[in-house]
């Protein structure tokens, strides 16, 4: 008896505790509930939800606040993507004439961009130098010489500092690049950060599956084939809009350089270069070169001046008449309007890159609009049958 009654005794309190459960067990018998209520829970379900809200509403500024903050890391990664298109709109040409491999074509698009830079340095880059070096006294000159006349007549009410007022635009685009290719190498920012655009393209364009399958991932499971339709159109739609916007160059470039070679305007291979390189930048692009040249022309004197001017002129009527409406209608076709105001913006906010990046990121954002719209319109022909069957007449 004596060896058996802490037995029973350890059975009798087991069966006490079970009787008589602690205040912890007597919360979770009383709320039918496996875990107890903690300081921090919410048991009123419309006040759960509100907080649902807010607390999303919250995420959402905080990535607003993000994405600001982190505006010029992501223009140059929107600058990579749009590398990577350029590169891969070559390749696919490529692909139609010669069967290779992807990563072949992709080589020889890079090969060939070297080559062709290797060229411009070595048999065209002296004579560019010491044009580029000549210019900007000239430009400066004629220019003072414009405002002085314009002063003159009356038209200007004081007169105007023209060297200066150029090195400072000249200050602002430099430093127009932002914090990131300061931060990374002061006077070589700029170069930093077309070293990076061209970094990020290459990997970008080498293994597109992966990056815009990563996208992809962090989406719904509900939006990912739409996802992968609206990526599809963007990359078709900037891989036409860059390639209608090279042939632009190319041909405003060319016809520059052998229009003005005839008549013997001086620094005629600059002025090409130029004009090509801004006729990236549609509406701002061409008002600039056109001036440029112009004020170079009328240094050469009166005629060679008006000469200038009929080049301009004709340089603008054969892109703006045949080559922009061949090209527009294959692409995303936007409205000069709102491309000068996406430039206007994004210059002031990103200064020379934001102003070539205007372009391609407002076509982007039309298309991605418009996949959500036709996305909207599909779901309401969806539940109109149902609410068809649910209205009163049926």
């Amino acid at each position: 008896m004596d060896q058996t009654a802490p037995d029973d005794r350890s059975a009798g309190e087991m069966m006490d505790g079970q009787d008589n459960p602690g205040p912890v067990q007597a919360m979770i018998q009383a709320t039918g509930d496996q875990h107890p209520s903690g300081p921090t829970d919410i048991r009123d379900g419309l006040i759960r939800q509100e907080a649902k809200r807010a607390a999303v509403w919250g995420g959402v500024a905080a990535l607003i606040g993000l994405a600001v903050y982190l505006a010029q890391p992501l223009m140059v990664i929107f600058g990579g993507i749009v590398f990577a298109a350029m590169i891969d709109g070559g390749q696919r040409l490529l692909g139609r004439i010669l069967p290779v491999p992807r990563g072949a074509r992709i080589a020889l698009v890079l090969v060939a961009a070297v080559l062709f830079l290797v060229w411009l340095a070595l048999f065209a880059g002296s004579q560019i130098a010491a044009e580029a070096v000549a210019m900007p006294s000239i430009v400066a000159a004629e220019a003072q010489r414009l405002s002085d006349l314009a002063r003159s007549h009356g038209l200007l009410a004081q007169r105007v500092d023209v060297p200066a007022l150029w090195e400072r635009i000249a200050e602002q685009l430099a430093g127009g690049v932002g914090p990131v290719t300061r931060a990374l190498g002061g006077l070589f920012g700029g170069f930093a950060t077309a070293f990076l655009i061209v970094i990020l393209g290459i990997y970008f364009v080498l293994e597109p599956d992966l990056y815009q399958g990563g996208v992809a991932w962090l989406l719904p499971a509900s939006t990912r084939d739409q996802w992968h339709g609206t990526a599809h159109k963007m990359g078709r739609a900037l891989r036409r809009l860059l390639f209608g916007r090279l042939i632009g160059m190319a041909s405003e470039g060319f016809a520059t350089w052998l229009l003005l070679t005839v008549w013997g305007v001086p620094m005629a291979a600059l002025l090409g270069l130029l004009t090509g390189s801004l006729a990236f930048l549609p509406n701002i692009g061409a008002p600039i070169s056109g001036g440029l040249m112009i004020l170079v022309g009328f240094s050469a004197g009166f005629h060679t001046g008006l000469y200038c001017i009929a080049v301009y002129a004709l340089v603008q009527i054969v892109d703006g008449n045949i080559v922009v409406p061949m090209v527009a209608k294959k692409t995303a076709n936007l409205a000069p309007a709102l491309v000068l105001g996406a430039q206007l913006i994004f210059g002031v906010l990103f200064g020379l890159l934001g102003l070539m990046l205007a372009d391609p990121l407002v076509a982007m954002l039309k298309i991605a609009l418009q996949r959500q719209a036709e996305r909207n319109e599909q779901g309401r022909e969806d539940d109109a049958p149902g609410l068809a069957e649910g209205s009163p007449a049926a």
